[in-house]
């Protein structure tokens, strides 16, 4: 009788585990050509286009000026270049807290409420020096101010002169005077409320500030006619 053949359990192993390796490695590339057939049937997806943001339209006092201050000055003072013709360089609002000596929360409210006012964040007033008859300490917060230049410093200018002035009680005009001879005008204003961006209802106390334009100007007759150009409602005489 012949004897049977003897099988090698090693090789029997192996042709098993090569048998499932190449059945896995069918089964992943019938996957991979099953999502790229799905991938073409679907639509490209458009890359997103940035979105474009329109340009804000140019201060109207800003085109007043090129358009009409700047020839009505060179006619005025024979300028022969329009370099010559003085402009505004800042705007700085200014209001002091006596009382921030005793109670901390008047100078939090007259922050919040410049900044409103402004639409620039306010920046605190320190002492330089102590005063023992107002108690007050070096380096105790005792107002905040702003300082305004470009187009924030045009539209401060354009609703101080168009909306908040003629909300002043009783108002005759701005003296003509108020000028400090290097083309700086400043002007004070009793009750900060004509301003509306400033809501009745969340005002505690009123304040005054002061408010001073500074202009490129050499002598005060030229800064009064540029702001008188500009609007600025100053008293005859």
């Amino acid at each position: 009788m012949a004897k049977p053949e003897k099988t090698d359990d090693k090789a029997v192993e192996k042709k098993a585990a090569e048998k499932s390796a190449e059945a896995e490695t069918a089964k992943k590339t019938k996957g991979a050509e099953k999502a790229a057939a799905k991938g073409k049937d679907k639509p490209e997806a458009k890359a997103e286009e940035p979105e474009v943001r329109e340009p804000l339209p140019e201060p109207r006092l800003k085109i007043r000026y090129r358009e009409e201050i700047i020839p009505a000055m060179m006619k005025r003072f024979n300028y022969t270049n329009r370099n010559q013709v003085p402009r505004l360089k800042k705007v700085v609002l200014n209001m002091g807290i006596g009382e921030a000596a005793r109670d901390i929360k008047l100078l939090d409210s007259a922050e919040r409420e410049l900044t409103l006012i402004a639409g620039q964040k306010a920046v605190l007033t320190r002492a330089r020096r102590a005063i023992s008859a107002f108690k007050i300490r070096a380096g105790m917060p005792v107002g905040c101010f702003v300082t305004l230049r470009g187009r924030r410093m045009y539209d401060f200018l354009d609703r101080l002169i168009n909306i908040a002035i003629p909300r002043v009680r009783d108002f005759r005009g701005l003296p003509a005077k108020s000028f400090d001879g290097r083309g700086s005008h400043s002007m004070g204003i009793r009750e900060h409320l004509i301003f509306m961006e400033l809501d009745y209802n969340k005002v505690s106390t009123v304040r005054g500030m002061n408010i001073t334009t500074v202009t490129t100007a050499k002598t005060d007759e030229e800064a009064r006619e540029l702001l008188r150009l500009f609007g600025m409602p100053f008293r005859e005489g």
